[in-house]
């Protein structure tokens, strides 16, 4: 189901005005596609794109087609890993946040 355009102006809004806000939607989408959930993190991916840089001047950065980028985190987008891990070593440059792993405290099987 489609975002509504309310919802969408206000997920801008909010992270134009909380940047913590800002860097945990982008935290939530990278964590997403590490616990391989490649739709959610597509989806995350997607509306932090959208509230911040916007595909335009991301397509820029990148020296891609905007259509391309929108498509790579469509629900039926298949992007490349080199494309996506591109796109998120760009937005982390422009938000100017690192990311890290930690490991987990048990052990599993």
């Amino acid at each position: 189901m489609p975002l509504t355009k309310d919802f969408k102006e206000t997920i801008k809004a909010r992270a134009e005005r909380d940047p913590e806000f800002r860097v945990g939607l982008f935290r939530e989408a990278i964590e997403a596609m590490l616990s391989d959930d490649l739709e959610t993190g597509k989806v995350l991916l997607r509306d932090y794109v959208n509230a911040t840089v916007g595909f335009e001047t991301l397509a820029e950065d990148m020296q891609k087609d905007p259509k391309s980028l929108m498509r790579m985190l469509s629900a039926k987008g298949n992007p490349r890993a080199d494309n996506l891990l591109a796109m998120v070593a760009r937005l982390k440059q422009r938000e100017g946040v690192s990311f890290s792993l930690t490991p987990n405290n048990g052990l599993h099987a």
